[in-house]
């Protein structure tokens, strides 16, 4: 696949993560401990949002294994870098999925409406996300970006360690944004959630 060589550097984690990654959604395993006040009612209202999107024909850039995904209304193409994830989607949805590279994706210019990408940008370091922004424009006039949200217990920018059901340890790079924030680096946009847990901002250039 096209890109720099450390697009690709984080693809052994979300590999060895495709089977527990719905645990964070779900409060479930490694995550059934922590304190998230509010995660589940949020997650459903996020999920309601999401479905509430006007129905237009979408790629879900990635889309890792489905869980926001079956919520977009349209049609839908679903795109992850990783091939465990994407066999993990299949299991959550029926949308055709695609192996690709987010930063040189296999679509005509312009070729659907909307771009969505949940939990994906707030893992790209700065230049990265100006080369994804270029890339999604080009595929899409709409871009709606979802994650995490900027609060009191985090730091802006990190890198965290991580640890996954089988004991492996892995380095991740993390940016978290208010929603205010998130739509001022997207080009301005319109906030369509902003709570204490996630962010979802909608931009069109």
């Amino acid at each position: 696949m096209a890109g720099q060589p450390h697009d690709r550097l984080m693809e052994p984690y979300y590999d060895r993560r495709s089977a527990e990654y719905d645990d964070w959604y779900l409060g479930a395993g490694l995550f059934a401990v922590r304190d998230r006040p509010g995660w589940n009612d949020e997650v459903r209202e996020l999920e309601r949002v999401i479905s509430s999107l006007t129905p237009r024909s979408t790629l879900d850039v990635a889309c890792g294994t489905g869980f926001i995904t079956r919520h977009l209304p349209g049609h839908v193409i679903a795109v992850d870098a990783s091939a465990a994830m994407l066999a993990e989607s299949r299991s959550c949805h029926s949308h055709p999925l695609v192996r690709a590279d987010a930063f040189s994706m296999p679509f005509r210019s312009h070729g659907c409406d909307r771009v969505f990408t949940g939990h994906f940008y707030g893992h790209l370091y700065p230049e990265q996300r100006e080369r994804f922004l270029t890339e999604a424009r080009r595929v899409a006039p709409e871009l709606i970006v979802l994650d995490a949200a900027l609060h009191e217990a985090v730091e802006p920018e990190q890198i965290q360690e991580r640890i996954l059901n089988d004991g492996s340890s892995h380095r991740v790079f993390k940016r978290y944004f208010t929603a205010r924030q998130l739509a001022d680096e997207l080009g301005g946009g319109e906030v369509l959630f902003d709570g204490r847990w996630f962010v979802l901002v909608s931009s069109s250039g």
